[in-house]
């Protein structure tokens, strides 16, 4: 067969293929436009799943009469200028939008509709192109001020074998959803609503510009939990800055569908980001529990590629090793920076449990404690500190509940139930400590808890001390694939703190002379090839750390305050006191809680006193 210029319709229903995929891909173009327009608010409607109709809305600064030819026009647009040169620079992208492609593509393969009045002008306009078959260019009644409504009826009609791939209806639908929360979730400043077959499902007001309107509009999309079981992050390294929130260990799901990632104000999906994640959250977390994070990044925009995706739902970083590390410190700092916190919703949970449907209002555990004396109890606290294996001395000085002054002087002796986690009153079935706060009740799994504080002790010493290594009578060579070979030899460095020496051997193999000897006798081959594995999906080898941090936590398990243990009421307040001072003692090594806090009031409304 002959070589053939391809007819323009056939041209652009192949563009549409790449930058249309569905109804939902539709509306993320026509948003985008929107937001690259200067939208302060964006109003979506969509009927059938999308395909049978979507409007976009908005009150940008429109287009004037002589751009509406040009806009469904391929590669034509205003997002891209050339430079003193005459060049047009692809790696300084500031907008959503720059190939000029979507209208065009939509136009291909659907009923396009575009009404318009540009900013400071009297009359409006509108074009139409029905099957890539363009209209005139004729008036308007543009109801607003300026802006543009973008009107697409009948998707993939003219290629009807699309819609033989389409999902159904409801799918169509949800992912539409999906789009617009993302898109809200990145623009705060933006206020967004979304019909969906003539039903108001989302209505977002426009929020102020920065963290704490951020929050609010993630509130509002994730759920109000979130917002109370989040901590913030904001960190900077070498022109990159991470900003956004991240859930509690204990605020957890069973998959990833909550993690996200904007960059420069862009939604995008990256492995990245999730072996990250993955990386920040291994020490409190099962691998088949997920924490909910919203992360912003903002970098130059030469930093970045967002030109390696038909649909730009992919960027690629020209220093990934700089953006991973910064998504794990940045989780990792505002992780430890919680303290002992534990979600609200495990008390909310618990109380549920006990009377179904009533769901309590429980505020977050304090933070931000002034240091108090102990006064006369400490000695007691210290010397049951001993008592129990792997707690380090407790400080004679701690922090009780806020809003309290500091003791007058030393000799006056500190009421325990003033402490975060109040002073123990009782132990129940040899495994949990009930104690009291000045506002309610906590109650302690000893167990888990002291795994926890034995756990973060060893990861201490481990870090201060390094890895000891243990040297293999025989070193073993591990083959693999060349590139693998070649990546895992780059962080021989790394490798070696963790414990694991490597040297190449050759193209395509490695050879072994040195494993962790926490490891014990271990497949040293399987474990190269799980970091090789790692390094190829995460950038990092997260199999050699979650293997030495596993055997931390069997040996913290081990060695910690089993349950059926009875304690004395020094014993328990001294895990009380050394819970208050390690980060991350509100969970469990898996992510459990390791104590539920109950407010007196919401114990007073479960009996009906209040």
């Amino acid at each position: 067969m002959p070589i053939r210029r391809l007819p323009p319709e056939t041209v652009n229903r192949i563009a549409a293929g790449e930058v249309v995929e569905r109804p939902a891909s539709a509306v993320k173009e026509l948003v985008e436009n929107a937001l690259d327009a200067g939208a302060a608010s964006i109003e979506v409607q969509a009927d059938g799943g999308g395909l049978t109709r979507i409007l976009v809305a908005d009150d940008g600064q429109g287009l004037p009469r002589d751009e509406l030819p040009l806009a469904i026009e391929r590669h034509a647009t205003s997002k891209l200028g050339p430079d003193e040169a005459g060049d047009y620079d692809l790696l300084r992208i500031a907008t959503l939008g720059f190939r000029g492609e979507a209208l065009p593509s939509i136009g291909s393969v659907a009923r396009l509709s575009i009404a318009s009045r540009a900013r400071g002008s009297a009359d409006a306009y509108a074009i139409q192109v029905e099957g890539g078959a363009v209209a005139a260019v004729a008036p308007s009644a543009f109801p607003g001020p300026h802006g543009a409504r973008v009107e697409v009826r009948d998707l993939f009609y003219a290629t009807p074998a699309r819609l033989k791939f389409m999902k159904s209806e409801r799918a169509e639908a949800l992912a539409i959803a999906e789009e617009i929360k993302r898109q809200a979730m990145a623009h705060e400043a933006v206020s967004f609503a979304l019909d969906l077959d003539g039903r108001r499902v989302l209505r977002l007001p426009a929020e102020r510009a920065g963290p704490e309107g951020r929050l609010a509009r993630l509130s509002a999309i994730m759920g109000r939990e979130f917002s109370e079981n989040a901590v913030a992050i904001d960190h900077a390294r070498e022109g990159v800055r991470l900003s956004g929130f991240a859930g509690l260990p204990t605020y957890n799901r069973g998959n990833a569908a909550h993690q996200y990632l904007f960059v420069n104000g862009r939604p995008v999906r990256d492995r990245l980001l999730q072996g990250a994640i993955r990386g920040a959250y291994a020490d409190f977390l099962a691998r088949d529990r997920h924490p909910l994070v919203a992360l912003y990044l903002e970098l130059d925009p030469t930093q970045v590629d967002v030109n390696v995706h038909p649909a730009k739902a992919e960027v690629r970083f020209r220093d990934p090793a700089l953006v991973r590390g910064l998504i794990v410190g940045g989780l990792k700092h505002a992780l430890a920076g919680a303290g002992h916190r534990a979600a609200t919703t495990v008390a909310a949970e618990t109380l549920n449990n006990l009377r179904p449907g009533w769901s309590p209002h429980v505020q977050p555990p304090a933070e931000g404690f002034s240091a108090w004396r102990m006064g006369g109890w400490a000695p007691a606290v210290q010397a049951a500190a001993q008592s129990l294996p792997g707690l380090t001395e407790v400080s004679a000085r701690a922090e009780p509940a806020p809003g309290l002054q500091e003791a007058p002087a030393p000799s006056v002796v500190f009421d325990p139930v003033d402490f975060p986690l109040g002073a123990a009153r009782a132990q129940v079935h040899e495994t949990y400590i009930v104690a009291q706060t000045r506002d309610g009740v906590v109650i302690v799994d000893q167990h888990a808890a002291h795994e926890r504080l034995v756990y973060e002790r060893m990861k201490a010493e481990m870090a201060q001390g390094g890895v000891a290594r243990q040297t293999l009578l025989l070193p073993e060579v591990v083959e693999l694939d060349p590139a693998e070979a070649e990546r895992v030899i780059a962080r021989s460095e790394e490798l070696a703190a963790l414990g694991l020496l490597v040297e190449p051997f050759g193209p395509g193999a490695v050879l072994v002379r040195e494993t962790p000897a926490l490891l014990g006798e271990t497949d040293a081959a399987s474990l190269v090839r799980d970091i090789a594995d790692d390094l190829a999906e995460n950038g990092q080898a997260l199999a050699l750390k979650e293997r030495l941090e596993e055997v931390c936590s069997t040996m913290a398990c081990h060695g910690s305050v089993r349950a059926g243990r009875r304690l004395t009421a020094p014993e328990m307040n001294a895990l009380l006191r050394q819970m208050e001072a390690t980060p991350h003692s509100g969970q469990c090594n898996h992510g459990r809680p390791t104590y539920v806090e109950l407010k007196l009031g919401d114990i007073e409304r479960l009996f009906g006193r209040r």
